[in-house]
């Protein structure tokens, strides 16, 4: 092999160190997201534990808990969400790591009906970045949806104040 495809080689090589990077943003993001949510779900339970001893309106009480089991139900699939996109996003990054290894493999083997492994290869990997994108997008309308719930509660929970201070 001459000066000029081993170059070669090694410039492809290195390629798909872009989309590693990428899966590595994505795995870093979501692993921070999925934090967020295990804090959020501790948070909650430990709210849920307080409520029954607290003195008032059970109506009121009885409110929070529902929407509380709400939060957790939503919380869950969250959870379950982003730990499938972690696990898809892993795949993709150990697809990527396969293509620049199958890229210089097909150099060694110098078969040129080889050359269609590392596209194979790295088109899956592709596949699995997409997937787990898509997968993110369902949670975050998912985390919208819990916030648009928990402000729909803080909003009555207003009016009914205002409301009974006139």
């Amino acid at each position: 092999m001459d000066t000029a495809s081993a170059i070669a080689v090694l410039t492809a090589m290195i390629t798909p160190a872009v989309l590693i990077s990428a899966c590595g943003s994505m795995i870093l993001s979501t692993s921070g997201r999925l934090g967020r949510v295990v804090d959020r779900v501790r948070a909650l339970s430990d709210r849920l534990e307080t409520l029954p001893g607290q003195s008032g309106d059970s109506e009121l009480a009885h409110e929070r808990q529902a929407i509380i089991f709400l939060q957790l139900d939503k919380l869950t699939s969250r959870a379950r969400i982003l730990q499938r996109s972690m696990v898809t996003f892993y795949l993709a990054l150990a697809m990527f790591v396969a293509t620049s290894v199958a890229i210089g493999v097909v150099a060694i083997v110098n078969r040129p009906r080889y050359n269609i492994v590392p596209v194979v290869i790295g088109l899956i990997g592709a596949v699995f970045l997409s997937y787990g994108s898509m997968l993110l997008i369902f949670e975050a309308r998912l985390a919208l949806s819990t916030i648009h719930v928990e402000m729909d509660f803080i909003w009555g929970l207003t009016k009914r104040t205002a409301r009974s201070e006139e």
